[in-house]
């Protein structure tokens, strides 16, 4: 059963759903879901009075069992559906010996993706988070940061509903073949510990770097975020100081890109990298580069935090609401001259739904955060917005929102080089509210992947039941990675396949991290989903061979 419209929010901030450049000026024109028939859900609001903030108190589903179209910029985006999965278990252990958790992000090798027949092969590589870890207790492992590989092969499938079991979902298979682990500028290997207040300089550069205990004297990384450029080398995403790290083809970092002040985390006016206590200004404690992508042409690179900055999250009398951390900051860099560019050419805001964790109708009290982007073309791009619900989150709360949305910069107020990004001034109007100040436009946005279908998970064996909790055919909590690859149709050549991964936190049965058991009571999978979609925007990717 499809939820309730979005509730309209306090901003006066033009419709997310509006065409570009205004064109959308009737409220006929404007939809925040224009589905196909089979969407029995569908609603229209009035650009004039739809809010920046869009609300969800109760599960936000979608039964359609076919193609859904959206009207966003001026074109027509097509989400074809569901049309497969893939599973690994929690129990693979990988190439350097540790259990295998994936996937925070992923990336197909484009010059590997070919058709055969009637299925698609290529090499997947995978990137896992800082390892086993248990904030709360102070317990992190010296997790060596990696890559893993995979081989892979997708069989696309539309038939009738498979049976409720694991063995249904297997038309994305995926192999390990090994990885890379990952070194910093001085061939040394990263660590997933916590580096508290220690910082290093390292070659003019400021990291975090533990001074004692678990990983002293290595630089600290929390990766998130994963891109590829054409040349073999790519970008990884980090937690942990906001920074995004530029590796070669072999996996040696060739350095750093800083992010603007009003990023970098500062408590009582120094730098503070920690990941347990709340800095007074900056990224948020885990909420740094979780969102990173290079345009498929490779000259724009986007970054986009997960949520909003400490300086603007909205307050709920003298606490930070955690449903006030919709305003996300998303930077631009240029990468068509520098792979490390100084600083960002444009620096937008953007606004996440918020919504009840309880899913009861009751007050929204959190943040959909994101968890992964990806580059359309140098002005728009794809990024998955998710609750906390799900397998793995160890709980009964149902499922209430994990979409993949379609946003454009276009006709967004471009913040670089200004005071609040040199600064630490709140883009918002008010602490108590998440109205931005008068003249800043966020970045618009829509809707094109409703992830809680149930009619199109249960053709595939799964569900949206979290009663009783944690089991294995239940959607997975962290939905956090994401890439395109195309259908290779040339009848369609708008078409792609979006990948989407879950990080199922090193959450398994039999766990084994750094030598040491780090059993659980249930195994939470690696899980992949494969959607078909139409996206007419989409430029074309420079490959080669990795």
């Amino acid at each position: 059963m499809c939820s309730t419209p979005p509730r309209r929010g306090k901003s006066s901030a033009r419709s997310m759903c509006a065409s570009k450049r205004g064109a959308a000026a009737s409220p006929t024109r404007v939809a925040i879901a224009v589905r196909a028939k089979t969407f029995a859900c569908a609603w229209l609001l009035s650009s004039a009075a739809f809010a920046t903030g869009t609300e969800f108190t109760t599960p936000h589903r979608d039964d359609a069992a076919g193609a859904q179209s959206v009207s966003f910029a001026g074109q027509t985006f097509v989400n074809h559906g569901l049309v497969g999965t893939g599973r690994l278990s929690a129990q693979t252990v990988d190439f350097l010996g540790d259990t295998l958790g994936s996937f925070s992000s992923l990336g197909v090798d484009k010059a590997s993706w070919r058709r055969v027949g009637d299925h698609y092969e290529g090499v997947l590589w995978t990137l896992p988070d800082r390892g086993r870890n248990d904030p709360g207790a102070g317990l992190f492992y010296d997790y060596a940061a990696r890559l893993h590989r995979f081989r892979i092969r997708f069989t696309p499938y539309t038939g009738r509903p498979l049976p409720a079991d694991v063995a249904s979902q297997n038309q994305m298979r995926l192999v390990p073949d090994g990885g890379r682990e990952l070194r910093d500028v001085r061939g040394t290997p990263f660590t997933g510990a916590d580096p508290g207040a220690a910082t290093k300089n390292i070659g003019g550069t400021l990291f975090p770097v533990p001074a004692q205990g678990v990983g002293a004297g290595k630089i600290a990384i929390d990766s998130e975020s994963l891109s590829f450029a054409a040349d073999g080398s790519f970008y990884i995403g980090d937690e942990y100081a906001a920074y995004v790290y530029l590796f070669d083809g072999s996996g040696r970092m060739r350095g750093a890109l800083v992010p603007p002040n009003a990023v970098v985390p500062h408590t009582a006016g120094k730098i503070n990298f920690n990941s347990l206590a709340p800095p007074d200004s900056g990224r948020r404690n885990n909420q740094g580069v979780e969102g990173m992508s290079l345009s498929p042409d490779g000259t724009r690179l986007f970054v986009a935090l997960q949520s909003a900055l400490v300086q603007d999250t909205a307050r709920a009398g003298d606490k930070r609401d955690a449903s006030g951390r919709v305003t996300l900051r998303v930077l631009v860099y240029d990468t068509a001259q520098r792979a490390l560019p100084t600083a960002p050419i444009a620096h937008y805001v953007m606004q996440l739904p918020a919504y009840t964790s309880d899913g009861d109708g009751g007050r929204v009290n959190r943040t959909a955060a994101q968890s992964e982007i990806r580059a359309l073309n140098a002005h728009q791009f794809l990024m998955l917005a998710r609750d906390a619900n799900g397998l793995g989150a160890d709980n009964e709360k149902p499922i209430v929102y994990k979409s993949v949305l379609l946003a454009d910069t276009e006709g967004a107020t471009n913040l670089a080089g200004g005071v609040y990004e040199t600064g630490t001034e709140s883009v918002l109007r008010a602490q108590d509210d998440t109205a931005l100040k008068p003249g800043i436009e966020p970045i618009r946005w829509t809707e094109l992947v409703d992830l809680l279908n149930p009619t199109q998970l249960a053709r595939f064996g799964l569900n949206l039941e979290t009663k009783p909790k944690n089991r294995p055919l239940t959607l997975s909590e962290k939905w956090e990675a994401m890439d395109l690859v195309s259908v290779l149709d040339p009848a369609h050549p708008d078409d792609y396949f979006l990948i989407v991964g879950n990080d199922n936190d090193f959450i398994a049965r039999r766990c084994v991290m750094q030598k040491q058991r780090c059993d659980s009571e249930f195994d939470n999978d690696n899980m992949l989903l494969v959607y078909r979609l139409t996206l007419p925007g989409m430029q074309a990717y420079a490959t080669r061979k990795r």
